[in-house]
Protein backbone atom coordinates (compact mmCIF):
# COMPACT_ATOMS: atom_id res chain seq x y z
CA UNK A 1 0.00 0.00 0.00
CA UNK A 2 2.85 2.38 0.81
CA UNK A 3 3.75 3.23 -2.76
CA UNK A 4 0.30 4.77 -3.17
CA UNK A 5 1.60 7.81 -1.25
CA UNK A 6 4.12 8.35 -4.05
CA UNK A 7 1.49 7.69 -6.72
CA UNK A 8 -0.75 10.36 -5.22
CA UNK A 9 1.98 12.99 -5.43
CA UNK A 10 3.01 11.97 -8.95
CA UNK A 11 -0.62 12.26 -10.07
CA UNK A 12 -0.85 15.70 -8.47
CA UNK A 13 2.37 17.07 -9.97
CA UNK A 14 2.30 15.20 -13.30
CA UNK A 15 -1.38 14.68 -14.13
CA UNK A 16 -0.74 13.81 -17.79
CA UNK A 17 1.50 10.85 -17.04
CA UNK A 18 0.04 7.35 -17.21
CA UNK A 19 0.87 5.18 -14.21
CA UNK A 20 1.21 1.42 -14.03
CA UNK A 21 1.39 0.48 -10.35
CA UNK A 22 2.25 -2.79 -8.64
CA UNK A 23 1.61 -3.15 -4.91
CA UNK A 24 3.17 -6.24 -3.33
CA UNK A 25 0.43 -6.55 -0.73
CA UNK A 26 0.68 -10.34 -0.65
CA UNK A 27 4.29 -10.29 0.56
CA UNK A 28 4.32 -7.16 2.73
CA UNK A 29 5.91 -6.13 4.98
CA UNK A 30 9.40 -6.09 3.50
CA UNK A 31 11.05 -4.63 6.61
CA UNK A 32 11.69 -7.87 8.53
CA UNK A 33 12.80 -9.80 5.43
CA UNK A 34 16.47 -10.51 4.64
CA UNK A 35 18.11 -8.31 2.01
CA UNK A 36 18.43 -11.17 -0.48
CA UNK A 37 14.68 -11.77 -0.41
CA UNK A 38 13.86 -8.09 -0.87
CA UNK A 39 16.23 -7.94 -3.84
CA UNK A 40 14.59 -11.01 -5.41
CA UNK A 41 11.08 -9.59 -4.96
CA UNK A 42 12.11 -6.22 -6.37
CA UNK A 43 13.71 -7.84 -9.40
CA UNK A 44 10.50 -9.76 -10.06
CA UNK A 45 8.44 -6.59 -9.87
CA UNK A 46 10.77 -4.59 -12.11
CA UNK A 47 10.67 -7.44 -14.63
CA UNK A 48 6.85 -7.36 -14.51
CA UNK A 49 6.70 -3.57 -14.96
CA UNK A 50 9.16 -3.70 -17.86
CA UNK A 51 6.47 -5.45 -19.92
CA UNK A 52 4.59 -2.14 -20.11
CA UNK A 53 7.52 -0.36 -21.80
CA UNK A 54 7.76 2.39 -19.15
CA UNK A 55 9.88 5.50 -19.63
CA UNK A 56 10.85 5.46 -15.93
CA UNK A 57 10.42 3.10 -12.96
CA UNK A 58 10.02 4.27 -9.37
CA UNK A 59 10.90 1.95 -6.49
CA UNK A 60 8.29 3.48 -4.17
CA UNK A 61 9.46 1.58 -1.09
CA UNK A 62 12.25 2.61 1.27
CA UNK A 63 13.32 -0.93 2.17
CA UNK A 64 13.47 -1.94 -1.49
CA UNK A 65 15.34 1.27 -2.30
CA UNK A 66 17.86 0.61 0.47
CA UNK A 67 18.53 -3.00 -0.51
CA UNK A 68 17.68 -3.40 -4.18
CA UNK A 69 17.93 -0.12 -6.11
CA UNK A 70 21.44 -0.69 -7.44
CA UNK A 71 20.68 -4.36 -8.11
CA UNK A 72 17.70 -3.66 -10.38
CA UNK A 73 19.01 -0.67 -12.33
CA UNK A 74 21.03 -2.84 -14.77
CA UNK A 75 17.91 -4.91 -15.55
CA UNK A 76 16.21 -2.20 -17.60
CA UNK A 77 17.25 0.48 -20.06
CA UNK A 78 15.19 3.23 -18.45
CA UNK A 79 15.97 5.25 -15.29
CA UNK A 80 15.07 3.61 -11.97
CA UNK A 81 14.38 6.08 -9.16
CA UNK A 82 14.34 5.44 -5.40
CA UNK A 83 12.80 7.42 -2.55
CA UNK A 84 15.64 7.72 -0.01
CA UNK A 85 17.81 10.39 -1.65
CA UNK A 86 14.84 12.74 -2.29
CA UNK A 87 13.68 12.39 1.33
CA UNK A 88 17.16 13.06 2.70
CA UNK A 89 17.52 16.13 0.52
CA UNK A 90 14.22 17.56 1.72
CA UNK A 91 15.18 16.98 5.37
CA UNK A 92 18.54 18.73 5.02
CA UNK A 93 16.80 21.76 3.55
CA UNK A 94 14.21 21.81 6.33
CA UNK A 95 16.20 21.23 9.52
CA UNK A 96 17.36 24.23 11.52
CA UNK A 97 19.10 22.49 14.43
CA UNK A 98 20.88 19.95 12.25
CA UNK A 99 19.44 16.97 14.14
CA UNK A 100 17.14 14.82 12.03
CA UNK A 101 15.01 11.87 13.08
CA UNK A 102 14.32 8.91 10.80
CA UNK A 103 11.59 6.33 11.30
CA UNK A 104 11.31 3.31 9.04
CA UNK A 105 11.02 -0.44 8.80
CA UNK A 106 13.53 -2.69 10.50
CA UNK A 107 15.23 -3.28 7.15
CA UNK A 108 15.53 0.39 6.22
CA UNK A 109 16.88 1.40 9.62
CA UNK A 110 19.24 -1.59 9.75
CA UNK A 111 20.63 -0.70 6.31
CA UNK A 112 21.75 2.77 7.46
CA UNK A 113 20.76 4.10 4.03
CA UNK A 114 19.21 7.32 5.31
CA UNK A 115 22.11 8.12 7.59
CA UNK A 116 24.55 7.68 4.70
CA UNK A 117 22.40 9.80 2.38
CA UNK A 118 22.06 12.58 4.98
CA UNK A 119 25.78 12.57 5.82
CA UNK A 120 26.71 12.78 2.15
CA UNK A 121 24.56 15.87 1.79
CA UNK A 122 25.66 17.48 5.08
CA UNK A 123 28.41 15.78 7.13
CA UNK A 124 27.47 17.71 10.27
CA UNK A 125 23.92 16.37 10.37
CA UNK A 126 23.10 14.32 13.46
CA UNK A 127 20.73 11.41 12.84
CA UNK A 128 18.46 9.68 15.35
CA UNK A 129 16.82 6.54 13.91
CA UNK A 130 13.96 4.38 15.15
CA UNK A 131 12.48 1.21 13.62
CA UNK A 132 8.67 1.08 13.78
CA UNK A 133 7.75 -2.49 12.76
CA UNK A 134 4.11 -2.20 13.84
CA UNK A 135 3.26 0.66 11.47
CA UNK A 136 3.18 -1.15 8.10
CA UNK A 137 0.74 -3.89 9.20
CA UNK A 138 -1.63 -1.20 10.48
CA UNK A 139 -1.68 0.50 7.08
CA UNK A 140 -1.94 -2.76 5.13
CA UNK A 141 -5.10 -3.54 7.10
CA UNK A 142 -6.54 -0.08 6.42
CA UNK A 143 -6.72 0.77 10.14
CA UNK A 144 -4.73 4.00 10.05
CA UNK A 145 -7.27 6.30 11.76
CA UNK A 146 -8.48 4.22 14.72
CA UNK A 147 -7.93 5.24 18.40
CA UNK A 148 -5.84 2.08 18.83
CA UNK A 149 -3.58 3.20 16.00
CA UNK A 150 -3.03 6.59 17.66
CA UNK A 151 -2.09 4.77 20.89
CA UNK A 152 0.36 2.42 19.16
CA UNK A 153 1.98 5.29 17.24
CA UNK A 154 2.36 7.41 20.38
CA UNK A 155 3.91 4.55 22.37
CA UNK A 156 6.26 3.59 19.55
CA UNK A 157 7.52 7.15 19.03
CA UNK A 158 8.02 7.92 22.73
CA UNK A 159 11.85 7.52 22.50
CA UNK A 160 11.98 10.16 19.74
CA UNK A 161 10.05 12.68 21.85
CA UNK A 162 13.10 12.85 24.13
CA UNK A 163 15.52 13.37 21.22
CA UNK A 164 16.58 16.90 20.17
CA UNK A 165 15.21 16.61 16.62
CA UNK A 166 13.34 19.31 14.72
CA UNK A 167 12.71 17.28 11.56
CA UNK A 168 11.42 13.72 11.17
CA UNK A 169 11.74 11.73 7.95
CA UNK A 170 8.88 9.34 7.32
CA UNK A 171 11.30 6.72 6.05
CA UNK A 172 8.66 4.32 4.79
CA UNK A 173 6.14 5.10 2.08
CA UNK A 174 3.40 3.63 4.28
CA UNK A 175 3.92 6.25 6.97
CA UNK A 176 2.16 9.22 5.31
CA UNK A 177 -1.04 7.23 5.88
CA UNK A 178 -0.24 7.69 9.58
CA UNK A 179 0.85 11.33 9.32
CA UNK A 180 -1.96 12.64 11.54
CA UNK A 181 -1.18 10.13 14.29
CA UNK A 182 2.57 10.75 13.99
CA UNK A 183 2.09 14.51 14.13
CA UNK A 184 -0.16 14.17 17.17
CA UNK A 185 2.50 12.07 18.92
CA UNK A 186 5.47 14.30 18.04
CA UNK A 187 3.84 17.70 18.45
CA UNK A 188 3.53 20.73 16.16
CA UNK A 189 7.19 21.78 16.36
CA UNK A 190 8.49 18.71 14.51
CA UNK A 191 8.45 18.96 10.71
CA UNK A 192 7.46 15.72 9.00
CA UNK A 193 9.25 14.90 5.75
CA UNK A 194 7.35 12.82 3.20
CA UNK A 195 9.72 11.86 0.40
CA UNK A 196 6.86 11.51 -2.10
CA UNK A 197 6.74 15.21 -2.95
CA UNK A 198 10.48 15.45 -3.60
CA UNK A 199 10.47 12.16 -5.53
CA UNK A 200 7.71 13.42 -7.82
CA UNK A 201 9.73 16.57 -8.47
CA UNK A 202 12.75 14.44 -9.39
CA UNK A 203 10.62 12.39 -11.78
CA UNK A 204 9.28 15.53 -13.46
CA UNK A 205 12.78 16.98 -13.83
CA UNK A 206 14.18 13.76 -15.29
CA UNK A 207 11.36 13.41 -17.81
CA UNK A 208 11.68 17.05 -18.82
CA UNK A 209 15.45 16.80 -19.28
CA UNK A 210 15.03 13.75 -21.49
CA UNK A 211 12.14 15.41 -23.37
CA UNK A 212 9.79 12.61 -22.33
CA UNK A 213 7.11 14.51 -20.42
CA UNK A 214 3.68 13.54 -21.69
CA UNK A 215 2.05 16.13 -23.90
CA UNK A 216 -1.21 14.23 -24.24
CA UNK A 217 -4.22 16.48 -23.54
CA UNK A 218 -6.48 13.55 -22.62
CA UNK A 219 -6.72 12.20 -19.09
CA UNK A 220 -4.46 9.13 -18.92
CA UNK A 221 -5.82 5.70 -18.01
CA UNK A 222 -3.95 4.17 -15.09
CA UNK A 223 -3.41 0.49 -14.29
CA UNK A 224 -3.15 -0.93 -10.77
CA UNK A 225 -1.99 -4.44 -9.86
CA UNK A 226 -1.44 -6.16 -6.53
CA UNK A 227 -0.26 -9.54 -5.22
CA UNK A 228 -2.74 -9.89 -2.35
CA UNK A 229 -6.41 -9.23 -1.59
CA UNK A 230 -7.64 -7.10 -4.52
CA UNK A 231 -10.77 -5.95 -2.68
CA UNK A 232 -8.89 -4.46 0.28
CA UNK A 233 -6.23 -2.99 -1.99
CA UNK A 234 -8.79 -1.31 -4.22
CA UNK A 235 -10.77 0.06 -1.27
CA UNK A 236 -7.71 1.68 0.32
CA UNK A 237 -6.36 2.93 -3.02
CA UNK A 238 -9.68 4.52 -3.97
CA UNK A 239 -9.93 6.22 -0.58
CA UNK A 240 -6.35 7.52 -0.63
CA UNK A 241 -6.39 8.64 -4.29
CA UNK A 242 -9.95 9.98 -4.35
CA UNK A 243 -9.06 13.59 -5.28
CA UNK A 244 -6.53 12.59 -7.95
CA UNK A 245 -8.67 9.91 -9.59
CA UNK A 246 -12.06 11.62 -9.78
CA UNK A 247 -13.22 11.04 -13.36
CA UNK A 248 -9.97 9.29 -14.27
CA UNK A 249 -10.22 5.87 -16.01
CA UNK A 250 -8.55 3.16 -13.93
CA UNK A 251 -8.04 -0.51 -14.73
CA UNK A 252 -7.96 -2.65 -11.56
CA UNK A 253 -6.33 -6.00 -12.23
CA UNK A 254 -6.47 -9.36 -10.49
CA UNK A 255 -3.56 -10.29 -8.21
CA UNK A 256 -0.30 -11.20 -9.90
CA UNK A 257 3.22 -12.22 -8.82
CA UNK A 258 2.54 -14.47 -5.86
Amino acid sequence: MGGLTVVKEVMRQLPRERIVYFGDTGRAPYGPRPAEEVIRFTREIVDFLARFDPKLIVVACNTATAYALEAVRPLVKVPVVGVIQPGARAAVRRTVTGTVGVIGTEGTIRSGAYERALKRLSPRIEVVSLACPMFVPIVEKGEFRSPETYRIVAETLEPLRRAPIDTLILGCTHYPFLADAISAAMGPDIALINSAEETARDIGAMLQESDRLSGEPETPAHQFYCSGDPGLFQAIARQWLREQTAGVPILWQVPCIR
